[in-house]
């Protein structure tokens, strides 16, 4: 009787919710920037920027545009994707993802090697195909098909431009003509067509990634204008009375998507606050609903403002399983939330009989070229645990292996196991902040003890670094580091916070052994399923 009431539950707490209303936002939290959004039958599909990171462009499904699967990358080959030498600043721009008569289409910027290309596929989670390469240059390129024909919009010299184009082979059909230059805000970017009741609307964000960031729309009854503004530009932004106060800043970069009830809902970046003034998870993708009326102009969530929760009518939702807090390395893969910063060395990283392998090199974390032996995941909650097990073996003197809170090559936390020069063990705890570099006292091994737990605990304001002997019964915390100097208004940069695993050694030799991962978020958010 038991099993069968707990099937019953399970049953219930698995269907969708027919009459739902309200969510929380952001919908994919942590560094997911520029979010674009395609509807095919009951499916929706999302992509993101990835910048220095590889595999690049991560690629979701929901049914719901609330609960959202990651199910693979777009640029998960070297072929598709170089970054040699990109820094955090380089590497892939805004995305934009698109279908059209049984193909998707996904259009970016690798800024760091050639420019605007594209790649398609019949099925989004099984491979996309070689880079496209693209005549019309600009960042944020996006697609709109019409008739049998492709056009290209992106925003050379800050103003949005648009070309016909072929999408199978690059070719472009037609010159490229200036359409809009916004409403006067710097940087225009981020434009995507849409034609509805006869009208092409042009959606673009202005004000640059930041504090003044919002979106604004114009539009024409020809693809290439003139385009009129709307009079109540812009349609989204915080920059204003409604949204200072809200913990939500910097929204911008939207995309439209029509769901199959006739609903329209937008998806755009923002990012939230902590610690004063400061942001550290990067630019999250967050979702609000929009009223189109008939040749009338989209109203987003009723006042041009987003909120953490927000209640409102839904789709009925479809909750996928929520990613499991330990990765235990017992997979032959690894999981889709785990990225390396630029092309890497595969040959570093083993998963051996439930342990992640990590082969030391001397490319340390500091490094702005090379691809060091680091392999990082998201940072998606302000309060987080995170612990791992670690151990060295055929140490040479120097070795570092441990777990780092990775804002940037100049800019990184790092709590470690090393080899001294004596011979002996111990844990280690070092402040990387641009030109300045700290070590806290170490803490010396007792003993007979060959492996350490090492534990991150974050808060608003602190990372709490600490170590353990003795299986993570008692831990002793080594220091306290503010947060604020890993935000982007103190390192910079376009990227959110990582937690990475590494190995280094002045020698290039040695290997460290990771016993397993956990990532154990404290908030009302749920971790989507990388898996």
């Amino acid at each position: 009787m038991k099993t069968l009431q707990a099937l019953a539950i399970g049953l219930l707490l698995t269907m969708p919710r027919l009459n739902a209303a309200g969510y929380d936002n952001p919908v994919i939290p942590g560094f997911h920037p520029d979010p674009s959004v395609v509807a095919v039958g009951d499916d929706f599909y999302l992509v993101n920027s990835s910048f220095c990171y590889f595999p690049g462009v991560p690629i979701y499904h929901s049914k719901d545009l609330v609960n959202w699967r990651q199910i693979g990358h777009v640029l998960d080959r070297e072929s598709q994707l170089s970054l040699k030498e990109a820094n955090v600043w380089g590497g892939i721009y805004a995305p934009t993802i698109r279908y059209d008569n049984g193909r998707f289409y996904m259009i970016t910027t690798n800024v760091s090697n050639r420019g605007n290309f594209l790649v398609h596929t019949t099925d989004p989670a099984k491979g996309w195909s070689d880079p496209v390469w693209l005549k019309q240059e600009g960042i944020d390129p996006s697609l709109y098909f019409e008739d049998g024909r492709c056009y290209m919009v992106s925003n050379p010299d800050n103003g949005i431009t648009l070309c016909e184009i072929d999408p199978l082979t690059g070719e472009q059909l037609t010159e490229s003509r200036r359409i809009w230059d916004g409403t006067g805000g710097r940087y225009p970017e981020a434009p995507h067509i849409y034609k509805k009741d006869g009208w092409y609307y042009l959606l673009i964000a202005e004000g640059g990634t930041e504090m003044g960031h919002g979106v604004t729309i114009a539009r024409s009854k020809d693809i290439y204008g003139p385009y009129t503004p709307n009079p109540s530009n812009p349609i989204l932004t915080h920059f204003n009375r409604a949204g200072q106060y809200n913990p939500i800043q910097g929204t911008g970069h939207a995309d439209l998507v029509q769901a199959p009830d006739g609903s329209w809902w937008l998806v755009c970046l923002a990012f939230r606050q902590q610690n004063g003034a400061h942001h550290l998870l990067g630019r999250e993708t967050y979702l609000a609903p929009v009223r189109w009326d008939k040749d009338a102009w989209p109203v987003v969530n009723g006042n041009g403002t987003i909120d953490l929760t927000m209640d409102v009518p839904t789709l009925p939702l479809q909750p996928s399983a929520p990613a499991e807090p330990r990765d235990d390395f017992d997979g032959p893969d690894f999981g889709f939330e785990w990225v390396w910063l630029r092309n890497p060395d595969m040959t570093n990283y083993s998963l051996d009989n439930g342990q992640l392998r990590v082969k030391a090199t001397d490319v340390t974390l500091d490094n702005r070229k090379s691809s060091p032996s680091l392999i990082l995941r998201r940072q998606e909650h302000i309060n987080f645990t995170a612990v791992t097990k670690v151990s060295l073996e055929d140490a040479p003197v120097g070795m570092e292996a441990g777990i780092s809170i990775f804002a940037s090559e100049q800019s990184h936390y790092d709590l470690f196991l090393t080899r001294q020069k004596n011979g002996s063990k111990a844990v280690e705890l070092r402040y990387r902040l641009n030109e300045l570099t700290h070590y806290e006292p170490i803490v010396p091994l007792p003993d007979g003890c060959s492996t350490v737990e090492l534990k991150v605990t974050a808060s608003p304001n602190t990372y709490r670094f600490a170590c353990s002997f003795d299986g993570g019964n008692t831990y002793t915390v080594i220091a306290d580091m503010n947060t604020r100097y890993l935000s982007t208004e103190t390192a910079g940069g376009f990227t959110g916070t990582f937690i990475g695993l590494f190995a280094t050694s002045p020698s290039g030799q040695g290997e460290a052994v990771f016993d397993y991962f956990d990532y154990l978020p404290e908030t009302g958010y749920t971790t989507p399923s990388k898996k």
